[in-house]
This record gives structure tokens, C-alpha cells and sequence, in this order.
């Protein structure tokens, strides 16, 4: 089984720009989110999750169980989410905006790497983060 919990730094984005633009993020938070390059840590306690994700403007952090649906404050406002767990190494986080646009988040774990697929549910159109564990 691969460790999901720890830290972690993103090293490089595939095709973020187009992803960010499929869902609407306006040009200039578009670009200063595909420049920047955040950490993330993953902790599991009991059946709680927590993901918190720091960039030089913001920290997010989320917390979860798998199974429930939770909300998660973005700038363009709250999602609705449900996270599962796919095999041993994917969590999977299915989203929904208040304007109905959907995206799937998954997070593939090797012992070195979190590799984060976004998807937009109505374009298809994908962007990657691939983060390396510290």
C-alpha cells in the first residue's frame, strides 16, 4: 500500500492554463494560479481527512470523510464535494459549482509523487499538477 499521508511541493503543471479557462477563471487569477507553485500536506485522523494546500496568496484547507458530502470554499465561491477512494493510491473528488459546473479532482499516489488530474465535467478538458513528496 502507498503512504497517502505527508508533504508535499508542486514541481510542474501540464495544460492548467486551459483547465482553469474551461471553467471561467478570469485571465489574471488564471495566470497567477498556473505561476504559483504550492505545497500540500495530507493528514489522516480516524475517518477524517485533511488536505491543506498553501500557496503565496492563500491556504486552503479541507477536511473530509470518505463518502460524505462536504463544501469547499473557493474564490468563486462553494463547492459541493464527495471524495471516495479508488484502489489504494487514488482519492477521487467529485465537485460541484453553485452554476453547475462540474470537475473531478484525482489524486494518484506513488512513494514519491502526488500526481492532482483535474476535469472539467462539461468540455472534457484536463489539467495536471504533479507534486513531489518532501
Amino acid at each position: 500500500m502507498v503512504q497517502i499521508e505527508g508533504k508535499y511541493v508542486c514541481e510542474k503543471n501540464e495544460n492548467l492554463n486551459e483547465f482553469f479557462s474551461s471553467i471561467g477563471v478570469p485571465f489574471v487569477p488564471r495566470k497567477i494560479m498556473c505561476n504559483s507553485s504550492p505545497s500540500m500536506e495530507i493528514k489522516k485522523e480516524g475517518e477524517k481527512w485533511t488536505i491543506t494546500t498553501i500557496t503565496l496568496f492563500r491556504t486552503a484547507v479541507t477536511e473530509f470523510k470518505l463518502g460524505e458530502e462536504f463544501e469547499e470554499d473557493m474564490p468563486g465561491g462553494k463547492l459541493r464535494c464527495v471524495t471516495t477512494m479508488e484502489g489504494d493510491n487514488k482519492l477521487v473528488t467529485n465537485t460541484k459549482a453553485q452554476n453547475g459546473t462540474t470537475v473531478t479532482r484525482t489524486y494518484e499516489f506513488t512513494d514519491d509523487q502526488c500526481l492532482i488530474t483535474y476535469q472539467h465535467g462539461e468540455t472534457g478538458t484536463i489539467g495536471k499538477r504533479y507534486f513531489k513528496r518532501t
